[in-house]
């Protein structure tokens, strides 16, 4: 028996144990079980060897297993279940159970099916986000508000239609994290120790048993290649980076300056000195660990950087706990945003009342004028602005009358306009109105959108069920074709 030493035992084989007692041996025994329907079905292990085998897998406590403590008379958590299968049935029968398989097929198989559930559980949190922001959607349409470019106030939209920009953006993310989870769900086993096997194993069984699409190719790539991870790593950060910033905008627009938003009092907290005090500090719980999880991704690519393309300790054991705890906690981050987002209310009167201060609405001023008067756009614009810098100088005048006197010399003329009509044209809800642009934010137009969005999700939630309900089958499928060796 090998004896580590024990500040190896301490810094690393104790903590790769409780890791993988915690996150892989629901898989590994599962991979055990797939393993051995394959074999005999084969002809590579006699029925009799089979029967022992899954008599002795069965006798394994997973909930003992994860209450056992590291000895260090083990090397890892295969090492110690392949002990309690010898316990069960004997070395020699026992020992028929690893025929045409490595620890490193083991291993990266295991890491491919809890990496897919993380994938489905992030997907199925980012869609109950885009829920609660539809439902926010359907009632503001028209609740017009002006927002910002380069931190200054700039023009009126309307909160459906600064949502539904975000809506689009997990849309995407879910086309990403699809695409992740169906690269990942692809079946290593029978790669071996790198080069495959001599014996006539069937992939695409133990493929079918344990949930996979189909197995991986190239041996040497189901063992060396960590592209798989990066990319479900690189579809959670790019999700992480858009709702860090979309939780930078709530958190700013809940502040008693903008007054925007309010949250829940179940997502607020006072203050143990103000009592006066409204703290969204939920959402500041949000942009904490999505930032964390975020720095998490960033770090799985750092890890396997410069890496051997091979087999190698840096992409395994010491890796997989940060592969966790990213999607665990970019999974909190986007829940902790969905159910707060079910709390917001937004105050249509104020926000309306305040969408037109700062000459929000001057764009729409200046083409009125080039579709009235047929004027480059320059120009008009250029109109625009002196009637804005005259309306500073002379605040007590009326409106058209500076408009006829700022056009007169770049209009060849002046243009007249009533006070009444310069209201209308200056107002922030004809400013929304008229832009019924594809992806504008004339009500009509979020309206066409929001419900293109509704059966995007509903497209995307389908996608999700038979995901999940093709592992649940798998799981049923396995526990029938072993239970009957």
């Amino acid at each position: 028996m090998t004896q580590f030493a024990p500040e190896y035992v301490d810094c690393v084989l104790n903590e790769n144990f409780e890791d993988a007692k915690s996150q892989l041996l629901s898989p590994l025994m599962a991979i055990h079980y797939a393993h051995l329907v394959m074999l005999a079905a084969q002809g590579i292990v006699s029925p009799g060897d089979a029967h022992a085998i899954r008599a002795a897998l069965d006798s394994i406590s997973q909930e003992a297993v994860r209450g056992a403590s590291y000895d260090g008379t083990c090397e890892d958590l295969f090492f110690y279940v392949e002990r309690l299968i010898v316990a069960a049935c004997g070395e020699d029968i026992a020992g028929r159970l690893h025929t045409a398989r490595s620890r490193n097929d083991i291993d990266m198989t295991m890491y491919r099916m809890r990496q897919r559930e993380w994938v489905l559980d992030l997907a199925a949190a980012t869609f109950r986000l885009r829920r609660s922001l539809l439902d926010l959607i359907g009632r503001h349409h028209d609740t017009i508000f002006a927002v910002h470019t380069h931190t200054q106030r700039a023009q009126p939209t309307t909160v459906a239609h600064y949502l539904l920009a975000f809506v689009e953006q997990l849309e995407r993310d879910a086309a990403r994290l699809q695409g992740a989870y169906e690269r990942t769900n692809r079946n290593p086993l029978g790669a071996c120790a790198i080069t495959g096997t001599g014996f006539p194993i069937d992939r695409q069984l133990t493929s079918t048993l344990l949930g996979f699409s189909g197995p991986t190719v190239n041996t040497y790539g189901s063992i060396a290649t960590v592209d798989y991870l990066l990319e479900s790593a690189s579809a959670a950060a790019v999700l992480l980076a858009g709702l860090g910033r979309f939780v930078q905008d709530l958190l700013l627009w809940s502040t008693a300056e903008f007054h925007y938003v309010r949250f829940g009092d179940g997502f607020v907290q006072s203050s143990s000195i103000m009592p006066q005090k409204r703290n969204p500090v939920a959402m500041e719980h949000a942009r904490a660990i999505g930032s964390k999880a975020l720095g998490q991704a960033q770090a799985i690519f750092t890890s396997v950087h410069n890496t051997p393309f091979g087999d190698i300790v840096d992409t395994e054991d010491d890796l997989q706990p940060l592969v966790f705890s990213m999607f665990r906690d970019a999974t909190r981050a986007v829940r902790i945003v969905a159910a707060a987002m079910v709390t917001a209310e937004f105050d249509a009167a104020k926000l309306e009342a305040r969408a037109g201060e700062g000459w929000t609405t001057l764009t729409e001023l200046a083409d009125t004028l080039a579709r009235d008067h047929n004027l480059p756009f320059r120009t008009a614009h250029s109109i625009a602005a002196r009637l804005m810098a005259a309306r500073e100088r002379h605040p007590d005048r009326p409106l058209g009358e500076l408009l006829a006197e700022a056009s007169a010399a770049l209009a060849g003329g002046p243009l007249e306009y009533s006070d009444p009509a310069l209201a209308t044209i200056l107002s922030p809800r004809h400013f929304v109105n008229v832009r019924r642009t594809l992806g504008g934010p004339a009500p009509e137009e979020t309206a066409r959108a929001a419900q293109a969005s509704s059966r995007q999700l509903e497209a995307d939630e389908e996608w999700r069920r038979r995901a999940a309900a093709a592992l649940a089958q798998a799981a049923r499928t396995l526990a029938a074709q072993s239970a009957a060796l």
